[in-house]
């Protein structure tokens, strides 16, 4: 059997498949859904993009299909890329303030004269679905994984579906960004795997990869990790997403990892598209259900039961 053909044999259980995946998490997040709406705390999410969301539509379009398939309200609130840091600024103290809305995705990129990570920091950590308010990333430290980053944590997840045991699992991770890599590791870590985080001053990076019973690749270089560079049997987690050109003209998609040589050597290994992406947008919605449990349960609290998100009110306080 070509290798194009084994890529699209539901039987090949080397490929970690995260359409499935996601549709396992998907079918729990939408039962979550029906109970809390029944409750009367329907989860509702609003995406706000700042400027030129060409880069960013993708993503607010699936984003957008999956919740509304799963029965979740999702809004976009779009601004100029003229927008002042206050006027965003301003909108999310709004919606931190109404109980009618349960998470906040910031859209990437935004305008040079925005900071995300001041944007990201301005969303309450009740609503953070991303998890990439500093307290929620903070909280991985200490083991506490109510809301974690969206990407990373879809990619541990991946890595689950493999069966290996991740205590004492030797896992190297390529990429060292505070949204992925960093968040990886510790994820990793609090599973007992011991972690070795490589990036681009690592010297000898194969002789890291090639040790390794896991490889996470996250840098945006395309085909930077080779079948030579994975040990037999290893897993091959690819959270890259490159557009490169073609000789025809037209473009394709791929990974960090050069996907037909390491499937070779690989004993699991994520395509590029349809691996890490489906299932980060389910752990979004996972977030989303959590995040309103936590508001439904603060706000019973504070008014002994008797409050339901109709209308405006002071924002939810950290427990």
């Amino acid at each position: 059997m070509a290798l194009s053909e084994a890529r699209k044999t539901p039987v090949d259980h080397k490929i970690l498949d995260g359409r499935v995946i996601g549709e396992g998490i998907r079918a729990e997040v939408a039962r979550e859904a029906r109970a809390l709406a029944d409750a009367g705390w329907p989860p509702r999410l609003i995406s706000i993009a700042v400027g030129d969301t060409d880069a960013a539509m993708i993503y607010i379009r699936n984003q957008q299909r999956v919740a509304e398939k799963l029965g979740i309200a999702f809004e976009q609130k779009l601004f100029p890329a003229e927008a002042t840091r206050a006027e965003v600024l301003a909108a999310i103290a709004a919606l931190n303030a109404d109980p009618r809305v349960t998470g906040i995705i910031i859209q990437r990129p935004v305008p040079d004269h925005l900071l995300i990570k001041e944007l990201q920091g301005a969303v309450h950590p009740f609503k953070d679905v991303e998890g990439m308010h500093p307290a929620s990333i903070g909280n991985i430290v200490y083991n506490d994984l109510v809301m974690g980053p969206c990407t990373s944590v879809a990619a541990v997840e991946m890595l689950k579906h493999t069966g290996l045991r991740l205590q004492g699992l030797e896992v190297v991770v390529i990429g060292h960004s505070e949204i992925v890599g960093k968040p990886i590791a510790f994820l990793l870590m609090s599973e007992g795997a011991t972690v070795t985080v490589c990036h681009h001053m690592t010297r000898n990076l194969q002789v890291h990869s090639r040790q390794a019973d896991a490889v996470f690749v996250a840098v945006g270089k395309p085909g930077l990790v080779t079948g030579n560079m994975i040990k037999p049997g290893a897993a091959v987690i690819d959270i890259g997403i490159n557009q490169i050109d073609l000789p025809d003209g037209g473009t394709r998609v791929v990974g960090d990892a050069d996907y037909d040589s390491c499937y070779d050597v690989a004993g699991w290994i994520t395509p590029v598209p349809g691996g890490v992406g489906p299932v980060t947008v389910s752990i979004l919605l996972r977030n989303l259900v959590t995040a309103a449990k936590l508001q439904r349960g603060h706000y019973e609290r504070a008014f002994r039961g008797g409050f339901t998100p109709c209308a405006p009110a002071v924002a939810p306080v950290a427990e």
